[in-house]
């Protein structure tokens, strides 16, 4: 999580001494001035900027919520490329005045002294709240960036705390900081942080439609760099840097690096070598150099005598201010997410049961639409945006509560569009449909019934029968070469066997008890290795490598035969879902690249990339199976998943020298990397299968 909370850190950290250093100079002014009383209009300046600050994260967050995907990341890359224009502007900024900022703010507080309290309380606001204007957009732009890791929030808190830290150190004068050198460092950093979010804020706003390119790359590693590996994620994390980037991207990341760390570097330069005016050079910019003598009570008036005391006014109660300064910016907040976030324009609520499925629909505009679905019934229901002809899917809804509310976004083309209502436990219910004029036809999914799944499933039962009755035949040779104390015949016929059984993948779930027993891992077993509820393949394996002898290993290996027939028979009579068929394509490898390639299967053999080999080999003939649906579903999905497929498996062949396999953690570092980069790429390339091929109730 370091590598999202970095840059937030930093922020925090930069942007929270900033602010702490003007409030401990407000205070140490007031403070030398003998007005302690009017210290708590400071803080209620501060506490209204704080306010303002997180009500302007509210509204941005909330804001964004509740538009389209498309318009979500235009607005994104816009507030991104505000955000490094700021950020950059600040960096400029404290660079020049962090010399002379005491000297600043003691003269503005002077001023307000003598102008009355609001003025006060104008001061220290206006002094913070655009040190949290930027903090707030900052951390908004990177944790949108970090999805959903807490990582930026968690790393401005830490900052913020930590600044905080310093601030009272520099006023109790317990610190001394060069602060001059702190923020020049913090600065050329915060540089190419800004560099990299104004390639990602340029990357979101080709992506919302805004800017051009946005298929030109310059730059396209993501087969040769493992984008999970702990360096292209700190990487991106940090810097903002992709495996894959367009040519905007690299062209502003490295036209603004280039231009503004020159700009800043020769500011630097030129202000150490300038020199430092008297009456600057003896001032320290820390608050820690703002002590001394109090100064002295006001002077009687002009003519000598005690002036007047005031007549004593009406007070009021000294919370109504600060509770006012602080409640206003969050009611503005909250009115600006209620009446002009929390609905998008012309979304229609659309009521879902079965006594008035589709009430309060009209026929919508062309393009992208939200649709609140609203379940007026008393059971949870399913809800579909369909083509009444064809039973075509343009969008759904599942698990939608009684009384409850959901927006559902499709795209509406020309066409006829009607809503199917399943409630839980009833029939389903289509209402009257509409007519959309304008626009090219709408792109929809064509429902999967268990039927069409029929056809596909035989098929696979047949694939599996077939390859649990090979399976019997190696599972017995393996359990007779330990038998007759011929082990090393028993490696080469264990990873036969089992690379047969890895190949009958997608029928995992459908094997109940019989897969722990024949493919069970250590993981949750007390006395690993040497659990008496450790069996099967993995259990010989262990024992084959690691010096156990064939005494040892025949009851594990009679009963791992053993456990594969009692499969083989009971296989015909288990209950094989259909809808495991369309899940399995994704989680075979799912499974692959969580266990095989990182070696946590492994027990000794360190042929775990024969079995993903095998993995990938069960998943081709799966795909082979459904290859019929797929293809009248998304015609432009299985060439890319074939081309996906030829690659992993030109990686693992790579690997494979005769009868041995390379360790994974033999691999070279890019090797690796590559490996696992084309079996995430297949992956992303898979995951629309299940959603393709959901079965879905059409009456």
């Amino acid at each position: 999580m370091w590598d999202d909370a970095f840059p937030s850190f930093l922020i925090g950290l930069r942007e929270g001494l900033e602010a702490g250093l003007i409030v401990s100079i407000l205070v140490a002014t007031l403070v030398r001035a003998g007005a302690k009383s009017r210290l708590p209009q400071v803080w209620t300046g501060v506490l209204a900027a704080v306010a303002l600050a997180m009500s302007f994260g509210a509204v941005l967050t909330f804001s964004a919520a509740s538009m389209s995907g498309t318009a979500q990341e235009a607005f994104g890359g816009t507030l991104s490329v505000i955000a490094v224009a700021f950020v950059t502007a600040m960096v400029f900024w404290m660079r020049r005045s962090a010399r002379s900022l005491s000297g600043e703010i003691k003269e503005k507080v002077t001023g307000a002294l003598a102008m009355g309290a609001g003025m006060l309380v104008v001061t220290s606001f206006l002094a913070v709240g655009r040190e949290g204007l930027e903090t707030a957009l900052f951390l908004w732009t990177t944790a949108r960036a970090a999805g959903e890791s807490a990582g930026p929030m968690i790393g401005a808190g830490v900052g913020i705390v930590i600044a905080a830290g310093l601030c009272w150190g520099l006023y109790r004068r317990v610190l001394k900081i060069n602060l001059t050198k702190f923020f020049t460092v913090t600065g050329a950093v915060l540089i190419v942080i800004a560099a990299g979010v104004l390639g990602y804020g340029l990357r979101d706003l080709q992506e919302g439609g805004v800017l051009p390119g946005k298929t030109a790359y310059a730059v396209d590693l993501g087969q040769s760099i493992d984008p999970g590996a702990w360096y292209s994620t700190l990487v991106q994390g940090v810097f903002n840097l992709t495996p894959t980037m367009t040519w905007l991207q690299v062209v502003a990341y490295a036209g603004y690096l280039g231009v503004v760390m020159t700009l800043f570097v020769r500011g630097v330069r030129t202000a150490a070598v300038k020199p430092a005016k008297p009456a600057e050079s003896a001032k320290s910019p820390e608050p820690a150099a703002e002590g001394g003598p109090a100064e002295k009570p006001a002077e009687p008036a002009a003519d000598g005598k005690p002036a007047e005391p005031a007549a004593p006014a009406r007070r009021r109660p000294a919370w109504v201010i600060p509770a006012a300064v602080v409640a206003v910016p969050a009611v503005v907040a909250g009115a600006v997410v209620a009446f002009g976030g929390s609905k998008p324009a012309d979304a229609q609520t659309v009521a879902v049961s079965e006594k008035e499925c589709g009430k309060g629909f009209t026929a919508p505009k062309p393009g992208r639409q939200t649709f609140q679905m609203h379940n007026t019934g008393d059971k949870a229901s399913e809800v579909y945006l369909i083509d009444p002809a064809s039973n075509a899917v343009y969008g759904e809804i599942e698990g939608l509560a009684p009384g409850t509310t959901r927006d559902l976004v499709a795209t509406v083309a020309g066409g006829s569009y009607a809503w199917r209502c399943v409630p839980t436990g009833g029939k389903a219910v289509t209402s009257a449909s509409v007519r959309v004029s304008g626009g090219a036809a709408g792109k929809a999914v064509v429902p999967v019934s268990e039927a069409d799944l029929a056809a596909p499933l035989t098929s696979y039962k047949q694939y599996v029968n077939q390859g649990l009755t090979t399976l019997v035949a190696q599972t017995k040779q393996l359990s007779d070469d330990i038998a007759g104390g011929n082990l090393d015949a028993a490696r080469t016929d264990w990873l036969t066997a089992h690379r047969t059984y890895a190949s009958l993948g997608a029928a995992y779930g459908t094997f109940q008890d019989f897969d722990k027993k024949i493919n069970g891992r250590t993981a949750g077993l007390p006395d690993g290795v040497t659990d008496k509820d450790f069996t099967g393949f993995h259990r010989v394996e262990y024992g084959l490598w690691h010096g156990q002898s064939a005494s040892d290993l025949a009851a594990p290996a009679a009963r791992l035969a053993e456990d594969v027939t009692g499969l083989q028979k009971a296989f015909p009579t288990q209950d094989f879902d259909p809808a495991d068929l369309p899940l399995r394509t994704h989680e075979i490898l799912e499974n692959t690249l969580q266990f095989e390639l990182t070696g946590d299967a492994d027990q000794g053999s360190g042929t775990t990339l024969a079995t993903a080999d095998a993995n990938l080999a069960g998943t081709r003939e799966l795909l082979g199976v459904l290859r019929p649906l797929l293809a009248s579903r998304d015609a432009q999905l299985l060439p890319g998943v074939d081309a996906d497929i030829d690659r992993v498996q030109k990686l693992l062949d790579s690997a494979h020298h005769g009868q041995s396999w390379t360790p994974v953690d033999k691999l070279d570092a890019i090797s690796r990397a590559r490996l696992n980069g084309a079996t995430g790429q297949l992956l992303e390339d898979l995951a629309p299968v299940p959603d393709l091929l959901e079965i879905r109730k059409s009456a």
